[in-house]
Formats: C-alpha cells, structure tokens, sequence
C-alpha cells in the first residue's frame, strides 16, 4: 500500500494516539507514527506539541526515519526554540556518525533550522564536515555556510568559514568546487563589496578544470562565476572560451545560455580579424537554434535571450531566418517574440524571404499577430531601403483588402515610410484617404490627419477632409486632437486664403473649449506665433523634419551590455535590468562586458567616476509636441532684461521649441520679470487680416511660478459639523453624533456620546472593520467616566492608517463597531477624503510637470465648481488649510490657472489644475491621478472646503 493512505485520516484524539505511538518500543510502529505527523504537518494541522516526542525519536540507525524526524524539526524549530535545543546533542553526534549520509543529513538540516540559539552549536560540526573525508559531506557543508550566513553573517566571519570555504575551490571533487562556488556567490551577492571570489588565472584553471565533471547544475554556478571574471588580455580570453565551447552542446537549456553567456562577455575581448573569433560565431548559432524545438515556455525564454544577442551581434544568426518562421501552432507569445527577431535580422539578401512571409502572417486570424504583421513589413521597409518599395505595394495590397484593423496598421506604417522616405511613395496617398471613413483607432486617425497636413499642398479637398475630422473634436482622444491642431495650422500656412475660418475655429476649439492644458498650450503657441510673425510660424511649424532612425526600438547601448551580462537569468527575460525589479537589501550589482583591448570604445569612454557631471540628476525633458512641457519651465531662467528681437531668416530646428528658441520665437522676456506682460502677454491691438481678428491670448502666459501675489497665510483644516452616527431608538438608548479632523497631521474622529437610557453605560471600546484606506483607532476609546442617563460627552479618537485595506463601496465608507456593557453596536459613517491628505504633499514643479504628462489621459476627470465667491489667492489660501497645495499659477484671458498637488496617506499623488474667471462664481476643475476612483472624493473635498 502506498504512503498515501497517512493523508486520509482525520480522527478525533488523534494527537494522543499518535503520542503513544511515538513512545512506543517496536521501531516500526514509531516509524508509522512519525509518516502519520509529517502528513499531518503537510496538510496543515498542527503538530507542534509532539515536539519532544519527535525529538525523542531522533537516537536512532534508521536513516528514513532519522530524516523524517529532522523534516519536522526544520518546520518546528522556529515555533519551538527552546525545545529544538534539545535536538542539538543528537545532531553534534550525527555529525560524527560513521555513514557519509548521516553526516551529511545532519549538517544539512542545522543550515535549516533558523534559530538564533542553535546557530552557536553549529559551527563546531560545520568546521569539523568542511573538512570532512567525503565529498558528499563536503559539499553539503559548503552550501551549509551559505546558509549560516544568512541567518548571523558576523558569525560566519569570525569563525574563518569564509577561508575555508575559498580551500574548498582547490578540492580534488569537481561537485565541492562547485558547491563551494555557488555558495561564495551567494553570499558575495549580499555583500557586493567583499572581494569573496578573488579570482585568478589559478583560480580560474581549477573551476575549468571541475567544470567537465561535475554535475549541470554544479556547471551552471561555475559558468556564472566565470562571467564575472575579466580576463588580463585576449589569449586568456580566447583559452576560456575553448574550455567552455564544449558546454554549449549540452542537453540542459541553462547550461547552453550560461555558456552563452561567457563567451558573449569574451568575445568583446578577441580581435575581430582573429580566425578563432569567427569560428565562434558559426558554434554559437547551433546551440541557439537547437533551443527552439523545445517546449513553448522554453522556447519563448530562448526568444527574449536571442533578441539581446541579436541585438548585440547580428552577425551570429545571420543565415539562420527560417528558425524564425512562424509555426501555426505556436502560441502568440512566442509568435510575436519570432516576428521581433525576423524584423532584426531582415538585410537585404532574405528580404524578399521575409516579405512573403510577412504577408502570409498579415492574412491570419489572430488580431494582434496580424497588427504585429503589419507592422513589420513597415519596419522592414524602413530597414532595408532597397525593399522599400516592395513593401509599400504590399502594404497597398493589404489595404484593399478593406479589413478594417489592417487598413489602420498600414497606414500607421505608411506615415513612417513617409517620414523615412520623402517625396517618394507620396502616389499612395490617393489610395489611403479613401479609407478615411473606416478609421476608428486614434493612433490610425492622428496618423492619417499627419499625411493630410504634411501633403495638404498635393491634395486638392485637404480642408475638406481636416474639416470632418473637425466635426468631432471634442469627443477625439488627445493624440489626434494635437494632431489636427498642427495639421490644420500646416494646411493655413501652405494654403492661407482658402483655410482662415478653419484655422481660427480650430485654435479656438483648443485654446477656449479645451480642458486639456497640452492642447491649451500648444494652441497658445500656434497663435501667439501667426498673429506676430507668420515668416517665423512657417520656418517652426514647416521646418524640414530629420529622417526617423531604422530601428526605433533598440535596446539602450549600456543597458544591453548589462543585460548580456545576465543571460539565462529573469533578467534577461524582463529585458530590465535586476534592480528594476529584485528589492531588498541585496545589493544588485551593475555589469558591464569589458571593452575590447585597443578598441576606440576604451579610450573614448572615461570611468564615470572621473567626471562629476555623471551624477547630476537627470533633467526632466518635455517632448516636443507637449509644449504644457515648455510653458511650465519658461520661468525657470534667471530673469533676462534684455528684449531678443524676432529673426525672420533663423532656421528653427525641431528642438528650438523646447530650448532657448522659444524666448527670441514669443519675442518676450520669458525668464519671469515683470517685463514679461509687454513681451508676451499683451496682444497685438489689432490683428492680422489672415486671422480674422481672433481674441487675443490675454494676459499671457505671466509668470508661472509667481505664487507671491497676494497670498496669506493659510487657514486651518475645515472641519465639518457633527452629524448623526448612530441613533439612540437602534442602540438600546446610545446616540453617537460625530465628525472627523485632521489637527497636527493626526486625524482625529470626534465624537459625542449620549445615554439616553436609563441604566449607566461603562466598558466603552470601538473597532473598525477593514476599509479602503487602512484606518483604524490608534488607541482605546477613552470615556474615563460612567455615562449617566441624559449625559452627554465628547471624546476624541486618534486615527491611523496602518489598518488592513479592503476596497469599500463607496470608498470613503467606515464600518464601526461601538461595545459598552449593554451589547455590540454597529453604524457605518462616511469621512471626507480630505483627512487623508497629508502636510507634505508639495510637489516639486518639476516633478509636478513629469507626473501630469506621465499619468494618461483617460485617468482625467473633469468637475464644476458652482457659486463660489473668491478670488483665485483667496481660494489657494483656504484650500492650502486642507493640504491642498498650490504649485503654480498663471493668468490667461482673465482667467487664473491653479496647478495643485495632493498626497494620500496611503501615497497616492493626486494633481489638479482649477480655472478661476474673475466675476464668475464657477470653477472648473480637472483632476489627474493614477487611481482615478479617489477623482470624485477629491473633487468633494473642494467643493466642501470653498463653499463652507
């Protein structure tokens, strides 16, 4: 019968029973017993108090039972210190036990047991099986110091394991060697600093030397130790790799990329016109194919390691295209991870290969494959210019097709041949706005509205086109709002007569009908420049753009050398590197391939230590096209007194518009003096003609930061008068009103009590249930007096928000429960969000300007604030009471724009930008967060702090 008839039993008083058994004198019974505990433990029940009688069993020849005894010591013993000293005789004596795995066994589960107080018992037995006759023992101690480490570092130093530890990589069995090393990389990872694994020429021999011998795991950690080593020069370099080349036709996946992983690392160290370099490079591809007839799961971490070697050294899977070819049996994501690895190795000598594949893929069922398709081909024509055409009349092929998503993918790939190629395939343009009707997706719209004002001068009904997409501006995303904006000011600026109602329409749509504070801005920008300089508009807004590069998506150069230096790992399947996403107290190291003897990349490239501008933090760069970006920065200049003078003739490159182009393009002093009004914000008096006298942009874009106008000191956090809680008729005579603050950064829940019973009421506690921010009482409820019939008192509870979190509907909702000596009450209460907004929620502007644009615009909401009677300084001042603060202000056409920040408690940022019309009791307010649910509860908090 098998030993699965011991899960199966779940008798009352078993625990007694199994007592007796355990004490008993015949060996087979105490052995049926212990099974009986150890799958009681499996299954979760608690066994803990057969502790000494496990322990008892423990003097014994038997090995099964000897190990089953020690796995129920390594679960107990943490639960159990003071009983599992009792086991330590036992364990000091199995350390000196005649049989090898006894030994081994008992050292194995002391490196197990994580008890503080045992770990002093430990060292001796451990010293005496580092140096053990066996190999087995050996080998099992090393792992064993890993482990002591761990749980007392200092320990392990003092005691000279270490020392030990590093003879043990010149022992005579390749499994201690590797055991030895896999441990000393352990605890070097946790100690980045310690120069553990001091490796030498010496040192390396010997692992080499092991590694033909010990078993594939043991090969894993030496392979990962080696990669660590830096050769002193390209024959040492070109001696490893010989030595490891053998490994990469072994059976195990791991050991392959580890071996991959070594060579790739020395190669950089061999002279390319060397004849062993390029006999590596043909021994790597087989390997790497070979790993892609195993199962999807492994196949697809094979993919991502080959997409960095690719990356890195395309020459090495140059003639192996066909592995890549998509089965119909494949899983989608290995699919898309082929396709990515095709486009890469796409030349011009298997283009026509991939093409026809390609276009085989682009007629399949699955979406997102056919998208990915698609796309491709456009990456190819990109790519390889001589394919180019090809894949243009492929991708017009694809279109007639009329399937709607492939019609939108290709002319997204379109608009980036455009780009690459101008001038050249602009034939197709016919073809592609006769699908304009059947865009549905922004990326394929904002695409085609590009095309349309890019080209507008070859298209005859352009206006008419823009004009549609016009119709419905409002309802647009984003992406293509900006889009049109800019398309529409091309179209003026090449067609000026025939387009002045559309241009002013539509910088009228985006500059007094838009929430959006990107689009506002950029609408501004455009006006602001036809209505002062038309010459200059024409230079920025139809400057010659510089061709798209080849292979957008690459991996960054340094952080690609990282990365192979962690093939095989989880890294290398993230494409990020460990610190990105390992967190704790190990210290990640940051690898780096050693640069090729003599190579210009090694003379050209300093140590970073030698300059200090490597640690400057990096600079917040606005994109170009997010001019909310330029604005925001405009004040950060030191106040200039000079006016810069409009040059019709400058060529303004695309980056004038975010750097110092911008101040001579406004003509005005942007660096926040009190000049500015005159350079920027006052508007010619009288429009050009071409404009049709569109409303000026009043009052500018001012002085952004300028917080100092009239500001006073802010007023304290609102506190909302108390209301009923719970009434006397539902709580056997106990009536609790109540409200919330927030009075020194603690939130406090005041409340008053009545007993409008007639019996006294003692014994007060309160408990909340879980709720969606984590409150709870940070202390007792303290009503140090018996409530008397008819008295009434007030307490005042302290809140924190370190409670357990469940999301409640709605999310301000509290669950209480009240217990006094008559019975449990409960009631549930809502607390306004603003309790939770705490005192350093000040962002930096900046960051402020990296927040709003990184947070997507569908987590915007958008509020009206009704009949409030303040002006903007007067509304920033009170809202600053409730930690509500604001980071910048700025007036245009009368209105003022608040840019605020809020931080949770639980740290969630919440930014806003509120609009205050002088004379209009209204606001409008836009809130963006990350967690858009809290938008409504904070859009409360405003209108309960302004109107009260």
């Amino acid at each position: 019968m098998t030993d699965s008839k011991y899960f199966t039993t779940t008798k009352k008083g078993e625990i007694f029973e199994l007592k007796a058994e355990l004490n008993s004198d015949k060996k087979e019974k105490k052995k049926e017993a212990v099974k009986k505990v150890i799958a009681s433990m499996t299954v979760g029940k608690d066994v803990s108090a057969l502790f000494p009688d496990v322990v008892n069993c423990m003097q014994t020849d038997n090995l099964e039972l000897k190990k089953l005894v020690y796995l129920y010591l390594m679960n107990y013993a943490k639960s159990q210190p003071d009983m599992a000293i009792m086991a330590v005789n036992t364990f000091v004596k199995d350390c000196e036990d005649p049989n090898p795995l006894i030994r081994a066994l008992a050292v194995r589960t002391m490196g197990c047991i994580r008890v503080d107080k045992i770990t002093e018992y430990l060292c001796e037995p451990l010293r005496k099986c580092l140096k053990d006759e066996d190999p087995y023992v050996r080998k099992t101690a090393a792992v064993c110091v890993a482990k002591l480490h761990d749980i007392n570092a200092q320990l392990v130093e003092d005691q000279g394991f270490l020392d030990t530890l590093k003879d043990l990589i010149s022992d005579s069995n390749p499994m201690v060697v590797a055991n030895a090393v896999a441990a000393l990389s352990e605890i070097a990872e946790s100690h980045p600093n310690s120069n553990l694994l001091d490796l030498n020429p010496q040192t390396i021999n010997k692992l080499l030397t092991a590694l033909n011998e010990c078993t594939e795991w043991g090969q894993i950690f030496i392979l990962d130790c080696l990669a660590n080593y830096t050769p002193r020069d390209d024959r040492e370099s070109q001696s490893i790799c010989e030595r490891v080349t053998p490994r990469l036709s072994h059976a195990n996946s791991a050991v392959v990329l580890s071996a991959v992983k070594v060579l790739m690392k020395f190669m950089e160290m061999l002279p390319k016109d060397l004849d062993y370099y390029g006999t590596l490079l043909k021994k790597l591809a087989p390997p790497l194919v070979t790993l892609l007839s195993a199962e999807p799961e492994l196949q697809y971490v094979a993919l991502r390691n080959i997409n960095l070697i690719v990356q890195k050294r395309p020459e090495i899977l140059k003639h192996e295209m066909k592995v890549f070819f998509v089965k119909y049996n494949d899983p989608i994501y290995v699919k898309l991870e082929k396709l990515d690895i095709m486009i890469r190795l796409a030349s011009q000598a298997n283009i026509a290969q991939v093409l026809a594949e390609l276009k085989e893929y682009a007629t399949e069922v699955d979406v997102d494959f056919v998208r990915k398709a698609v796309r491709a081909i456009g990456r190819c024509a990109i790519k390889v210019e001589q394919s180019a055409e090809r894949c243009v009349s492929t991708l017009l092929d694809l279109i007639q097709t009329k399937v709607n998503y492939v019609v939108q993918e290709a002319i997204v790939v379109i608009k980036d041949i455009f780009r690459k190629y101008p001038n050249k395939y602009e034939s197709v343009i016919a073809t592609l706005c006769e699908n304009l009707d059947s865009l549905d997706e922004p990326e394929a719209r904002a695409a085609m509205i590009w095309i349309v004002g890019e080209y507008a001068e070859r298209i005859d009904n352009a206006d008419e086109l823009l004009e549609s997409f016009l119709e419905g501006f409002h309802d647009e995303s984003t992406q293509v709002q900006l889009q049109l904006l800019t398309a529409i000011v091309k179209l003026f600026l090449k067609k000026p007569t025939e387009t002045q109602e559309l241009v002013q329409q539509v910088l009228s749509l985006a500059t007094q009908d838009s929430d959006n504070p990107d689009l506002r801005d950029r609408g501004y920008i455009y006006w602001r420049l036809l209505s002062t300089d038309p010459v200059a508009a024409k230079e920025v807004v139809l400057a010659e753009k510089p061709l798209i590069s080849e292979e957008t998506d690459l991996i960054e150069p340094t952080l690609l050398e990282e990365l192979i230096c962690h093939i095989g790992t989880l890294a290398s399947v993230y494409h990020k590197p460990p610190s990105a996403f390992v967190e704790g107290s190990r210290g990640v190291q940051h690898r780096r391939i050693p640069p090729r003897a003599g190579s210009v990349e090694s003379a050209e490239s300093p140590d970073v230590g030698q300059s200090g501008s490597s640690e400057a933090p990096p600079a917040v760069i606005p994109s170009q096209g997010d001019l909310l970006g330029d604005l925001l920065n405009l004040d950060l200049a030191p106040p200039t007194s000079t006016v810069p003078s409009v040059q019709p003739s400058m060529q303004m490159g695309a980056m004038d518009l975010l750097g110092g182009g911008l101040d001579s393009l406004l003509g005005g002093d942007i660096g926040g003096s009190p000049s500015m009004g005159a350079g920027l914000g006052a508007a010619p008096t009288v429009m050009p003609a071409a404009l049709g006298g569109a409303p000026a942009v009043g009052g500018g874009l001012g002085d952004l930061f300028d917080l100092g106008g009239g500001v006073g000191m802010p007023t304290g956090f609102y506190v909302v008068p108390k209301t009923m809680w719970l009434p006397a008729m539902k709580a056997k005579g106990l009536e609790i009103s109540g409200t919330f603050a927030r009075r020194g950064g603690i939130i406090q829940m005041d409340m008053s009590l009545t007993n409008k019973a007639m019996s006294v009421m003692t014994d007060f506690a309160i408990q909340f249930n879980r709720n969606s921010f984590g409150m709870a009482p940070a202390g007792p409820l303290q009503v140090l007096t018996p409530l008397s019939p008819n008295q009434t008192i007030d307490v005042s509870l302290p809140l924190s928000t370190n409670g357990p979190v469940m999301k409640m509907e709605p999310l301000n909702n509290l669950q209480v429960a009240v217990k006094n000596n008559i019975d449990v009450f409960y009631f549930s209460c809502q607390f306004p969000l603003s309790l939770l907004f705490v005192e350093d929620g000040k962002m930096e502007r900046q960051v402020f300007l990296a927040t709003w644009k990184d947070i997507p615009n569908d987590n915007e909401a958008q509020f009206q604030i009704k009949d409030v009677h303040l002006n903007s300084d007067a509304a920033s001042n009170k809202l600053q009471g409730s930690n509500i603060f604001t980071i910048a202000k700025r007036t245009v056409e009368g209105q003022d724009m608040l840019y605020q920040s809020i931080k949770l408690t639980n740290s969630i940022w919440v930014l806003a930008e509120m609009r205050v019309q002088t004379g209009n009791p209204n606001y409008t307010l836009s809130i963006k967060c990350r967690a858009p649910e809290v938008c409504q509860f904070v859009y409360q908090c405003y209108e309960m702090v302004l109107k009260n």
